[in-house]
């Protein structure tokens, strides 16, 4: 089919539109990733801080060294506990927001979305404030004579995934919510008229008509719990095992780029191959 001298000036408009967003991802991400890249595979020396050259021992190091193995995988365990944590309290609130009529609705989603305009290390503070051995947890579980002595919550993986998780759960609820309300419920209605029950009509018919959101939703809170560095710095102290923390050491501290270089490659490695493989599980189970 023959393809119009309009058609062409609309493509080429298009094009045009899309060249400036283009060469700003060229620029601000893809030039400054391909640069880290050839980073991890020099070598680092005391004095000229970065030698030129090609190695792998850098990658080598990091699979080699027992202490980075509990540090890659409490980063895991991190995220995924965090984000689990979200899904599971943040989905009942997701659906009650999409499927409530009260004219109170805008207010509610106002007040999930508030603690995004806080930032990472004020609301982490305020953990501080609340689990801190004279926290107001602590000080009034002492006063109700229930504890005898401060529950050591600060600097444990604990204080770490409920401060994570308080930083995530506003998109996870917010990503949901939007998935529940384009559904279908007649479909649902239909599933309880030919007698299933609620709980079936939830397993059967609901919850595969919302899993690809959730699915997505789930990836996106696991990605950015993956790459956590104020909320495990603040709540569970500098020497907190996590990549974040640890890569943010090796580049700004200790100003080893090529080790520090590596470790955040194999962060976004093991982010993306953690993602694919929750995301495929995900699906299966929904099918």
């Amino acid at each position: 089919m023959a393809v119009s001298a309009t058609d062409l000036k609309r493509g080429g408009s298009a094009s045009a539109l899309l060249l400036p967003a283009t060469l700003l991802v060229v620029v601000a991400l893809v030039a400054p990733m391909l640069t880290l890249l050839r980073y991890s595979f020099n070598a680092y020396d005391p004095i000229m801080l970065m030698r030129e050259t090609f190695t792998l021992e850098n990658y080598a190091r990091f699979f080699t060294e027992p202490y980075y193995h509990e540090v890659i995988l409490t980063t895991l365990a991190v995220a995924f506990g965090a984000s689990l944590g979200a899904l599971v309290l943040g989905f009942p609130l997701a659906y009650f927001l999409a499927r409530t009529k009260s004219r109170y609705k805008s207010l509610l989603v106002v007040l999930v979305v508030f603690p995004l305009l806080v930032g990472n290390v004020v609301r982490a503070a305020g953990w501080i404030a609340l689990f801190g051995s004279r926290g107001i947890l602590n000080v009034t579980l002492m006063k109700l004579g229930l504890i005898e002595s401060p529950l050591e919550i600060m600097y444990t993986d604990w204080a770490v995934v409920i401060g994570t998780l308080s930083v995530v759960m506003p998109f996870m609820v917010l990503s949901l919510q939007s998935v529940i309300e384009n559904v279908d419920f007649s479909v649902v209605d239909a599933a309880l008229n030919l007698g299933a029950t609620r709980l079936q009509a939830f397993r059967l018919v609901f919850l595969p008509l919302v899993m690809p959101g959730v699915t997505a939703g789930f990836a996106l809170i696991f990605i950015l719990c993956m790459n956590a560095y104020a909320t495990p710095y603040l709540l569970g102290g500098p020497g907190y095992k996590m990549m974040a923390p640890a890569l943010y050491e090796q580049i700004s501290v200790l100003s080893n780029w090529p080790f520090g270089s590596a470790l955040a490659f194999i962060l976004m490695a093991t982010t993306v191959l953690a993602t694919l493989f929750v995301t495929r599980v995900a699906r299966g189970k929904a099918a």
